[in-house]
């Protein structure tokens, strides 16, 4: 049996730094200090963030992603039938994406996620044009 962990969330923020203008070519050396995996989950893992920029698409052929907004707001846009579906999100609030729907995350002005997160996760900057 696995041991169990208390974790505190507020605390596991003030280990990170505060990312600033995220791209979606911001490589994982240059964001790696403002994200954090909490734990092992499932499939993936429990997962922290805090950043300001745009992220580039992903999507999780696994499972399900909970994203929940701790701080600030973000707006988390779905590529559902094609179609660019914007879900704003403040604290408090969190979103479920569905298994395999490429999604991506604009921030301009600053947010603290927590998602629980399935892997393998795969990256696109843009998506090819009939997606």
């Amino acid at each position: 049996m696995a041991k169990s962990t208390v974790i505190t969330i507020e605390e596991e923020f003030f280990k990170l730094n505060y990312l600033s203008g995220r791209t979606p070519k911001t490589t994982d050396e240059e964001s790696k200090d403002a994200f954090a995996m909490l734990s092992e989950y499932s499939n993936g893992g429990v997962y922290i963030g805090h950043y300001d920029g745009y992220s580039e698409w992903e999507r999780h052929s696994h499972g399900d992603e909970l994203v929940q907004v701790l701080r600030g707001q973000t707006t988390l846009v779905l590529l559902v039938e094609g179609q660019e579906q914007r879900n704003e999100l403040s604290k408090g609030q969190l979103l479920v994406v569905p298994r395999g729907i490429w999604h991506r995350f604009e921030t301009p002005n600053g947010v603290q996620v927590m998602t629980i997160t399935p892997q393998p996760t795969d990256h696109q900057i843009e998506l090819p044009i009939g997606i």
